[in-house]
């Protein structure tokens, strides 16, 4: 056959192709917790199963408070994760040393790694103690002790990036894989098709994560594309793909542990597709009361809910007992808000930081720039609030 499609068979009848069958969800648990395959039941200790749903409850908490912080003008950007906190089941389904690409609502991954409230709230206030040392918005976590790149706005950016890193993985030889967040509006990047095809040409371990939530910002899914959703896209660049429950955080767990195998023993890249529902708005700076209706978040919030989900599950194995959310959500709120009143207090880094870390030797413009600005700050140091800086 022609080298550019070798498993195709000659045919005799004229005939264009414009679908496929549909590719199936997979689900482990229905909406009440009930598994619906014993072969499939979760292999856990009580131990994980309950960390994890504290983070997914901590991550709920810590949503609520830093959304109306933004509200309050105390911080001034914020993304939440209402209604796709069963995410947390792919971050307990890696090595830690896999490498995090994110894009912007994966908190949640953070947690279950062991990020710190401080550390989440230090960076939404870019205070002296911020990773990113104030360089990046709200919500742009980065941290290199937890194998998580940070986050940067630019949609689609991190799909390349993350196959070119799993290539380096290759040959590194060392077991391991990157895995990449994005939302089904980035698939329509130019980045989501390079980084695709580069993965599967080139061998890459790399799990492409896809939140399909049904919006795109403000553009519903059904105006995005024609086709069997992303899913379909995989299999199009030769990539092993699964479509999931985006809402059943042991389907998440299963998909990407099995996808995680794939990509480290055969060193190919997965995509995995999680159906999911934007419970929330896309950001603070969006009112998504303008493009659908409230009695239909309002109607998902109660039809499928996946810390609902998650808890029934606990709850149908006798590992949660009712009324113990109460007391887990008061001391998530608790520390979020001990931590939030700490990072608040806290300086702006040093000015310096605006100058650092980019060259090896800087250049002498930067420098006459820098020494500029030291001087206005000097001159002018009440205009500037220079003592809400720190010094060094």
């Amino acid at each position: 056959m022609f080298p550019g499609a070798l498993n195709s068979e000659y045919s005799h009848e004229l005939k264009f192709v414009s679908s496929v069958e549909s590719i199936q969800t997979y689900q482990v648990m229905d909406s009440n917790g009930s598994v619906l395959d014993p072969a499939h039941e979760p292999q856990v200790s009580k131990e994980e199963a309950k960390a994890m749903y504290r983070n997914m409850l901590t991550l709920n908490a810590m949503d609520q408070i830093l959304y109306e912080a933004q509200r309050q003008g105390r911080i001034s950007f914020y993304m939440t994760s209402f209604g796709e906190e069963a995410l947390i089941g792919s971050a307990a389904a890696l090595n830690p040393k896999d490498l995090v690409f994110g894009q912007y609502r994966e908190a949640g991954v953070l947690l279950q790694r062991g990020f710190t409230l401080e550390q989440f709230m230090n960076q939404c206030f870019s205070n002296e103690r911020d990773l990113g040392k104030g360089r990046q918005m709200p919500i742009h976590y980065g941290t290199k002790e937890l194998c998580f790149q940070t986050i940067s706005s630019p949609l689609a950016t991190q799909i390349p990036q993350a196959a070119g890193a799993a290539y380096g993985m290759r040959r590194d030889g060392n077991k391991l894989c990157t895995i990449c967040y994005f939302g089904e509006g980035a698939a329509s990047e130019g980045d989501f098709h390079a980084g695709l095809n580069m993965a599967a040409t080139l061998g890459c371990p790399v799990i492409f994560y896809c939140r399909n939530n049904g919006y795109a910002i403000s553009t519903p899914s059904i105006e995005q594309y024609r086709g069997d959703g992303i899913a379909s896209r995989g299999i199009g660049y030769g990539i092993d793909t699964i479509r999931v429950d985006g809402n059943d955080v042991w389907a998440i767990f299963a998909a990407t542990k099995a996808a995680r195998k794939i990509a480290v023993e055969q060193n190919k890249p997965v995509l995995i597709e999680a159906m999911t529902y934007r419970v929330s708005h896309h950001s603070t700076s969006d009112d998504s009361s303008a493009y659908r209706s409230k009695k239909e978040v309002e109607d998902w919030s109660k039809r499928d809910n996946p810390i609902s989900r998650m808890r029934n599950w606990m709850e149908n194995k006798g590992w949660w007992m009712k009324g113990e959310d109460a007391e887990i959500t008061k001391s998530a709120k608790t520390r979020v808000l001990e931590a939030f009143a700490a990072a608040e207090r806290l300086k702006k880094p040093a000015i310096h930081h605006l100058f650092d870390e980019v060259y090896a030797e800087l250049p002498p413009e930067l420098q006459r720039e820098k020494a500029d600005i030291e001087a206005l700050a000097r001159k002018y140091p009440d205009y500037y609030q220079v003592n809400e800086f720190a010094r060094s």
